[in-house]
């Protein structure tokens, strides 16, 4: 499976990919709004895992927007 990870928490992030990674996922990371819409534009991705309080765009509007 083809995840999209967007997490501005650098410690939960790391700890959210190490687990994903372990259980033979492809998960790519972006730590801000801006950086997370346009992988998930750009990207083929099967699940999106969002934080809703993120620098630059807001979680929710990410997931509004697409």
């Amino acid at each position: 499976m083809h995840i999209l990870l967007i997490e501005d928490d650098n410690q939960a992030a790391n700890n959210l990919l190490k687990g994903l990674n372990e259980s033979g996922h492809v998960t790519d990371h972006a730590s801000n709004g801006d950086d997370g819409l346009h992988l998930a534009l750009t990207g083929d991705y099967d699940v999106m895992v969002v934080d809703r309080m993120l620098p630059g765009r807001e979680g929710l509007s990410i997931i509004r927007m697409l």
